[in-house]
């Protein structure tokens, strides 16, 4: 059975082939496209790179094309994509106008291109169906509620890989195993006994962080959409709902104005007020801009915040994960996030901390208490696993 699962971008198309047969779990070949202007034309040359290389002969050889969908009204867990879903999709559109717009556009032209094969979706919001419900409501009238605001949560594949991988390193198969039969089409449970807690950290263009009981999400920073919680690349982050009606009033914006400045101006891009890239703010920070100094600080406090949020509820951790770009890669914002912490038991060994970059390690000193971990995380591999299993069972 042989699965490829597409990354779908306004402007990109990343891709990762996988195959399944006689039991096995494997990576056959991986591929990206940036700066897309023709989407039909690029998705023809995915799949003539894959015949090109050998490792499909024509388009049925492939079981199915999986999809990391984000959100949709009334929909979750692993589905089939047909234009019912889509439309759900589209409903969500004002609430993720950066990721829900590419994908349907993408995925309509992948059923147009290939109609024979199954497109099916592994939706973001999946991972937190377990999530206690007072952890995942805001205080607002019911109607509102009944019309979708509440906490969805994010990065669902990223964390739930990240709940599986770290049980297996600490040695918690059994909590592995579990986790990854978590999904809604499932109907399994979660292990209540003994206790393994993990806060998993994704840190990257887009953040958050999640809270992980026994291998299920707890919570997760974003809420409503994906534009909440940490300070993203360009992205705002947390916000209190009143800021909106407030500049409207007194700045004159209109919807669609202050919708662009949340989406596109604001984040690390608003704060340092030169750029969404990290390592370019960090870059002038270290020059001495205060504007870009401040943007960094503002994103540790705010991870900060989230770590400690979930240590609470969970008292206590038995791992802190960091993943994801900026996570696996930036040593120096991991050992800020965790400086002073080893009242909490949280300790980083700076030798191993400054060595890591984007490989699999612990690098928590051998006294601390909470074990900190870097794991490359591989949201791929789990929409690939839920689509064969999603296959499976019909």
């Amino acid at each position: 059975m042989k699965i490829l699962v597409a990354n779908l971008g306004s402007t990109s198309l990343k891709y990762r082939l996988f195959d399944f047969s006689s039991g096995q779990e494997k990576l056959l070949t991986r591929g990206g496209y940036e700066r897309v202007t023709d989407y039909p034309a690029t998705i023809e040359s995915c799949l003539a790179d894959m015949k090109k290389g050998g490792f499909i002969q024509s388009d049925s050889d492939l079981a199915a094309v999986g999809f990391k969908t984000i959100m949709a009204r009334n929909v979750n867990g692993c589905v089939r994509l047909d234009e019912k879903v889509l439309k759900a999709m589209e409903f969500y559109n004002p609430i993720a106008p950066a990721h829900n717009p590419p994908y349907i556009t993408g995925v309509r032209l992948f059923a147009q291109k290939m109609p024979n094969t199954p497109l099916v979706g592994l939706f973001e919001t999946a991972f937190y169906q377990f999530a206690p419900e007072a952890a995942m409501r805001y205080a607002v009238p019911e109607a509102w509620y009944e019309h979708g605001v509440r906490r969805w949560g994010f990065h669902g594949a990223s964390h739930k890989f990240i709940a599986e991988r770290s049980a297996e390193m600490l040695g918690r198969n059994d909590v592995a195993e579990r986790s990854r039969q978590l999904y809604v089409n499932n109907g399994a449970t979660p292990v209540q006994k003994p206790n393994l807690r993990v806060i998993s950290c994704h840190l990257g263009g887009s953040s958050s962080i999640t809270g992980i009981l026994n291998g299920a999400a707890i919570g997760n920073s974003m809420g409503l959409s994906p534009q909440s919680g940490v300070p993203h690349n360009n992205r705002v982050g947390e916000l209190d709902s009143f800021a909106i009606p407030f500049v409207m009033r007194t700045m004159n914006l209109t919807i669609d104005e202050v919708e662009k400045q949340l989406c596109k101006e604001s984040g690390l891009k608003g704060l340092s007020n030169h750029s969404n890239d990290i390592r370019d703010v960090q870059a002038k920070g270290a020059d001495g801009c205060a504007k870009s100094k401040l943007a960094i600080d503002v994103y540790i406090q705010n991870v900060r915040h989230w770590i400690g949020s979930y240590f609470l509820q969970l008292n206590g951790a038995d791992a802190l994960v960091f993943t994801a770009g900026i996570g696996e890669n930036r040593p120096e914002l991991r050992e800020a996030i965790c400086a002073e912490l080893d009242q909490l038991g949280i300790m980083l060994d700076p030798k191993l901390n400054a060595q890591t970059k984007a490989v699999e390690a612990v690098i928590s000193a051998p006294e601390s208490k909470v074990k900190v971990m870097v794991i490359p995380t591989n949201e791929e591999l789990v929409v690939a696993r839920e689509v064969k299993r999603f296959l499976e069972k019909q």
